[in-house]
């Protein structure tokens, strides 16, 4: 359904590093990165779309999160849920839910959410069952 998702950041080099580690706990490899423009990409090994960017704002302004919007990535289980979230939160982000079971999205839910160093909410989750 994706072919990527881009998130605007203001300091390219402390974003690389947020997202460098907590990408790497889900398994996402470096696709390139370009410091001239700044971006970088990540994507799951093997599998060209979609693709998870970071870089600064192709219009050259500050990079702003933006209310209500969220980027939720697949974790291939709970265990990784924890690993993302407790790496996200090593590395500066800011907690916006702890992971555990949100049965009112459905029974085997199993979520937590972060705000990355500039602000942009990400969750992280997993649909299967323990």
């Amino acid at each position: 359904m994706l072919s990527h998702v881009f998130i605007g950041v203001n300091d390219f080099e402390r974003a690389f590093a947020f997202y460098s580690a907590v990408l790497a706990e889900l398994g996402l490899a470096l696709k390139f990165r370009e410091d001239d423009r700044p971006w970088a990409g990540w994507m799951k090994p093997g599998v060209a779309r979609p693709l998870f960017l970071v870089g600064k704002p192709f219009d050259g302004e500050a990079a702003v999160s933006g209310n209500g919007h969220m980027v939720a990535l697949l974790a291939a289980d709970r265990l990784m849920v924890d690993r993302v979230h407790t790496t996200a939160l090593a590395h500066g982000a800011a907690c916006e839910g702890p992971p555990g079971l949100r049965p009112e999205y459905h029974a085997n839910y199993y979520g937590a959410y972060f705000r990355d160093l500039d602000g942009n909410k990400l969750c992280v989750c997993c649909h299967d069952a323990a």
